[in-house]
């Protein structure tokens, strides 16, 4: 086994404005800062923000001048996708193992509510409030990640508990 100990020096944490485009912009930002050798995280709503708007799609060899098809994707297709998959798992769920059905609608509503009221502080309290210029809809995406990472490790905890401990009601 080779083992290599490391330091964390510098720490950055970048919000990228409307319009950026990422790899530009955090090569732009590494050589400003003398930054050689990095670790980027990327968080965000990925699909909502880079897969959504007008797409032109060129076809033929070699490609034509003018796309040959044009459509616009919203960004709700995202959410409610998002919604779909949601509601599918759910459903098998309580189709094959009720108590699991349960518990992920448990989770998924408990979510939900924590979503919404995260939207709505950034949204209404803390932009006006403090004049903080907050895009509230940018953090939905992530805030639907940290409910799934709760979803995913708080279900297998359950189960486990219910099996060791029957007399235990959770």
């Amino acid at each position: 086994m080779k083992v290599c100990e490391g330091q964390i020096g510098r720490v950055f944490v970048i919000r990228l404005e409307h319009g950026d485009v990422v790899p530009e912009a955090i090569e732009r930002f590494a050589e400003e800062k003398g930054v050689s050798v990095g670790h980027v995280i990327l968080l965000g709503g990925i699909g909502s923000f880079f897969y959504t708007g007008s797409v032109n799609i060129y076809l033929g060899i070699p490609p034509p001048q003018t796309p040959t098809l044009t459509f616009f994707i919203p960004q709700i297709l995202w959410y409610a996708l998002g919604v779909l998959v949601l509601s599918l798992i759910t459903l098998m769920g309580f189709v094959f193992e009720p108590s699991f059905g349960w518990l992920v609608f448990a989770a998924m509503s408990g979510g939900a509510i924590m979503v919404s009221g995260y939207f709505i502080y950034q949204q209404f309290f803390l932009g006006p409030l403090f004049n903080i210029s907050v895009i509230a809809s940018a953090e939905i995406p992530i805030n639907i990640g940290q409910m799934m990472v709760g979803l995913i490790i708080a279900i297998p905890l359950v189960r486990t508990i219910r099996r060791s401990m029957p007399s235990l009601k959770i």
